[in-house]
């Protein structure tokens, strides 16, 4: 399939509304976290509470995915805009924890439904060698948001004089508003299908692949399962490392400051992504990072002075870097095509479903054995992703550095002469 790209115009404007609208997440969490605190919350029910922000996205993701397989993505885009502004604001209102929780969940459904339209969105326009780079520049926008986040939060968020009810709601209002900035780059993001790219009646007969007949497709459960490893651990480190500066004596600006940290090596990592792709090939770029990631993670757990922690933190940064975008990469190629919003939604629940149960466990393991203990989970769950992260070379030709494994070869459609279907495989020569 031939894809027209013009200009990257779109994905710069993309990225910037991504960059605030994760900006506003990623310093909503944290406040969320220290209200909940506020309000005589333990570290179990801010666990429940995080889990929550994952628990409507879940039930949501593949009818969003669906109905953006058969039209436009960008209408998705400020209606997770709207989502999350309303979110932030009314958690800096409630009053109880069952309403934190509440608002909470609507703002882990704006979340969802940005993510689920913009990727949708790389995805559909960019052509298949360059989609580890859009994907990876797409998610420098979440890096972003993850580096500047924590630390506004960190910067709002007092907790002197029983001043941090107060504060954290002022932090939750500051993300609303910047939650709804986004909307001023959301222009002109979205090309209309021009016959050179596959629009949506294009792949009519594609995108009626069931969900378990894509979910058993080669590469694509892995590549989930990979996405709701890394995405466990971000999200748990966000919720819960303030309450362990909280145990240790560390203030919530110095947390913040270590959140972004961790946040700005995940940037460094996806500047450079490309080249390393190129050196190792994304498969064992993929294994290699999960395996540092699980030993990184399960070094939080020992009782380590702020400037060790954030070492690791700033490594653990780095190394979660890799798994988002080539996960994305991996799913997209993967999956039948027009049926590809569907295989990103379906990552997209997985991701939540690790947010779910992630937060949930964590609470229960913070409970019976401490605060240490989710990290030491976590770093389970990593290495259990490195093991599957190479499994796409066992009993396979080894792949050129960069590639991940062969898109399989499709017959061509009634009505389309071998020379198109030969280019669209890339082989350059009649399909026998």
């Amino acid at each position: 399939m031939k894809i027209s790209e013009p200009g990257r115009g779109w994905l710069l404007r993309l990225v910037i509304a991504f960059s605030f609208a994760q900006g506003a997440v990623n310093m909503a969490r944290p406040a969320v976290s220290y209200r909940a605190l506020a309000l005589g919350a333990d570290a179990r029910a801010v666990g429940v509470i995080a889990g929550v922000y994952a628990l409507l996205p879940l039930f949501a993701a593949v009818p969003l995915g669906r109905r953006t397989d058969h039209g436009r993505c960008a209408p998705l885009l400020p209606i997770g805009v709207a989502l999350i502004a309303t979110g932030c604001a009314f958690s800096g209102t409630a009053g109880s924890l069952p309403a934190m929780a509440a608002w909470s969940g609507v703002m882990g459904l704006g979340h969802l439904s940005f993510v689920i339209g913009a990727q949708s969105i790389v995805a559909r326009q960019s052509a298949p060698e360059d989609q580890d780079r859009n994907f990876g520049h797409f998610t420098i926008g979440a890096s972003l948001g993850q580096l500047v986040g924590p630390i506004a939060a960190g910067l709002v968020v007092s907790e002197h004089d029983g001043a941090m009810g107060r504060t954290s709601a002022a932090a939750l209002f500051v993300s609303a508003a910047l939650a709804a900035f986004s909307v001023t780059s959301l222009w002109r993001i979205e090309r209309r299908p021009d016959g050179t790219a596959a629009g949506p009646a294009e792949e009519a007969p594609a995108r009626k692949a069931s969900v378990r007949s894509i979910l058993t497709t080669r590469g694509v459960a892995s590549g989930i399962f990979i996405s709701l490893a890394v995405l466990s651990a971000t999200d748990v480190l966000t919720a819960y490392l303030p309450v362990v500066g909280e145990q240790r004596g560390i203030s919530p600006a110095v947390v913040g400051v270590l959140l972004s940290l961790r946040a700005a090596a995940t940037v460094a990592c996806r500047l450079v992504m490309t080249p390393m792709i190129r050196l190792m090939g994304r498969t064992v770029l993929m294994a290699v990072s999960c395996l540092g990631a699980a030993l990184l993670c399960t070094g939080i757990a020992l009782p380590v002075p702020a400037w060790a922690l954030g070492a690791l933190l700033a490594g653990l940064g780095f190394c979660l870097g890799v798994g988002q975008p080539l996960s994305m990469t991996t799913v997209v190629q993967a999956a039948p095509e027009g049926a590809r919003s569907t295989a990103l939604a379906l990552r997209l629940t997985g991701n939540r479903l690790g947010q779910v149960a992630a937060p949930a466990s964590a609470g229960v393991l913070a409970g019976l054995a401490g605060t240490a203990a989710p990290f030491v989970m976590l770093g389970g769950l990593l290495l259990i992703s490195a093991a599957i992260a190479v499994r796409p070379l066992r009993g396979r030709p080894a792949a050129a550095p960069g590639e991940g494994r062969p898109v399989p070869e499709k017959r061509p459609a009634k009505g389309r002469t071998e020379e198109s279907s030969s280019v669209s495989r890339g082989t350059g020569r009649p399909p026998r």
